[in-house]
């Protein structure tokens, strides 16, 4: 049973060849801290030991931000980029609200469509102009 040298030992196990192996992905997802992938059924991180939802001393990323992060704008950018949808839709929701009997009531909803436009393209223009800067 001695080894005899130069001989190699029998190996049983041998690393999956890269070229044709496939990465799977975990169904039950990764962790949120380190990236391990969850065993089967844990609640906790098998590696780290943070939970797998986040508590309240790790909140999620509020909806704001997120978005602002997502369309590449500063939060300022992201407000005055609603603000000035909402300006759009007012304006496009005037003539829906108000009854139209005369000249005079047509005129004054004109009136107000172009002041909710004009509203709408500061907006807009203040959010182009606090965009933030690409490197």
């Amino acid at each position: 049973m001695a080894s005899v040298a130069g001989s190699s030992s029998k190996e049983y196990w041998r690393p999956a060849n890269p070229d044709i192996a496939r990465l799977l992905t975990s169904p039950e997802g990764t962790c949120w801290h380190c990236g391990v992938d969850y065993a089967p059924g844990a609640s906790f991180c098998h590696v780290c030991g943070s939970e797998r939802q986040r508590s309240a001393t790790h909140p999620r990323t509020p909806v704001p931000k997120l978005l602002a992060r997502l369309l590449g704008l500063s939060l300022p950018s992201l407000a005055f980029l609603m603000i000035g949808v909402s300006c759009f839709i007012a304006a496009a929701l005037t003539g829906l609200v108000y009854r139209i009997d005369t000249m005079a009531d047509w005129q004054a909803v004109q009136l107000w469509r172009i002041e909710w436009l004009l509203a709408a393209s500061a907006a807009l223009l203040a959010g182009i102009l606090l965009k933030k800067k690409s490197t």
